[in-house]
């Protein structure tokens, strides 16, 4: 119960509880309507502050907009109908042809609500409506910039781990896969793209995060140690989409079966089983044992490239054979993950050496 307490109670909803106080308080000491000015503060509160800021500086001229329209309607129609139908269209319309569209919803949802409210003196209305729409916008930005500002670097450095270990479980169900083949293929070939097709999304997710912590750079200044970690996650990150750019040209490539004999293909299975390895768990990568591989599988590339070039049917040579783009895109991942892991063991030595 505990746990899920924790997990549920987060930063920003700490933050949004605190910024509708805050503003609800202000607009009390004004005696100004808070509801209005609440609706503001809590859509304002997003992942970063830039994204509060940048949001901010459109939701209050499509708040404005909304409001202009709710009193003209209340003006000519009074409270009716016809009143809330044409301030919600006229809103929705307007914000879109200006292409306000992240202040179109709460635009047209306070637009509609304050045809309720407002009784008299309806230009003073307005203005109050201004008002409470600017106290909503600068509380919010401010305790998202003040407040447990958004530090996503230790979620990125969790999803880069988990996504090396699942990139490297991936590539060996799909090497023998290739390789060796199975009866139920269409199952097998079914669960290889749904695995691809998740670790792509977390890939995404983890590249948000990393775009959200460039931003929130704009308003809290790296130091030194910050800046180096966050330019070990962008460098990781990018070998971690280039291996999976490598894994699925292998998945989408149609590839008939291989002429390998059996002790080559039990030799190449043997490798990314160790590379796999060395992905899911660094402790075990050994750069001596990785470059042995590497100049294995070279050795096997320039062969399958040699027994291309001597096929006795000039209709049936191809640069591109199977063998050929199998062990090119490995190749190209053998690449990436030394630099991974390497540039992860050095980090490491630098960090013993400074304790």
């Amino acid at each position: 119960m505990k746990r899920f307490r924790f997990k549920f109670i987060g930063s920003r909803v700490v933050k949004t509880g605190l910024a509708v106080f805050l503003t609800s308080l202000f607009c009390q000491l004004l005696n100004w309507p808070a509801v209005f000015a609440v609706i503001t503060a809590i859509v304002t509160i997003e992942p970063t502050v830039a994204d509060s800021i940048k949001k901010g500086i459109v939701r209050f001229p499509a708040s404005a907009i909304g409001s202009a329209y709710a009193v003209i309607f209340i003006y000519f129609f009074g409270n009716s109908p016809i009143t809330y139908t044409l301030a919600a269209l006229f809103t929705i319309i307007t914000c879109f042809k200006l292409r306000l569209h992240a202040g179109l919803l709460v635009a047209t949802l306070t637009s509609v609500a304050m045809i309720e409210v407002i009784h008299s003196n309806l230009f003073f209305s307005f203005f109050i409506r201004l008002g409470t729409t600017t106290i909503g916008l600068l509380v919010s930005t401010l305790v998202n910039m003040f407040v447990l500002p958004p530090n996503y670097s230790k979620t990125i450095l969790t999803n880069i781990h988990s996504l090396l270990k699942a990139t490297g479980e991936e590539l060996e169900v799909l090497t023998k896969e290739i390789i060796m083949g199975n009866k139920d293929e269409h199952s097998n070939q079914q669960l290889i793209k749904q695995t691809f097709s998740q670790l792509k999304k977390k890939l995404d997710n983890t590249e948000m995060l990393l775009r959200f912590q460039k931003d929130e750079s704009k308003y809290h200044r790296f130091d030194a140690q910050a800046r180096k970690v966050f330019e070990e996650e962008h460098e990781k990150l990018t070998a971690l989409r280039l291996i999976h750019y490598h894994i699925g040209n292998l998945i989408n490539t149609p590839l008939d079966h291989v002429s390998w004999d059996n002790n080559e293909c039990s030799k190449l299975i043997d490798m990314v089983h160790r590379l796999a390895d060395a992905m899911k768990y660094p402790e075990h990568f050994t750069i001596e044992e990785h470059q042995k591989q590497v100049k294995s599988l070279m050795d096997q590339f320039w062969e399958s490239k040699r027994q291309a070039n001597i096929q006795h049917d000039p209709a049936k040579i191809s640069f591109f054979s199977p063998e050929i783009i199998i062990l090119y895109e490995l190749l190209s991942i053998y690449n990436l993950v030394e630099k991974l892991l390497v540039e992860e063991e050095n980090n490491d030595a630098v960090g013993l050496a400074s304790q």
